[in-house]
């Protein structure tokens, strides 16, 4: 998932460097929200890998 935003990111960049503002504003929200759902998984699944630690222990 970090690699689409990556990917959406570097597209809102050369869409702005060659002034599709609409584009780059649109790939760039893309790019954002693909990041925080990224981020919320990773989260989601550290707590699992803690929980599912301690059970073993």
């Amino acid at each position: 998932m970090l690699k689409w935003a990556l990917i959406f990111f570097v597209i809102s960049l050369i869409s702005g460097f060659l002034g599709f503002s609409g584009i780059s504003a649109a790939t760039a929200t893309v790019a954002r929200i693909l990041f925080f759902i990224a981020i919320v998984v990773f989260l989601i699944f550290l707590v699992l890998a803690f929980m599912a630690g301690s059970a073993v222990l």
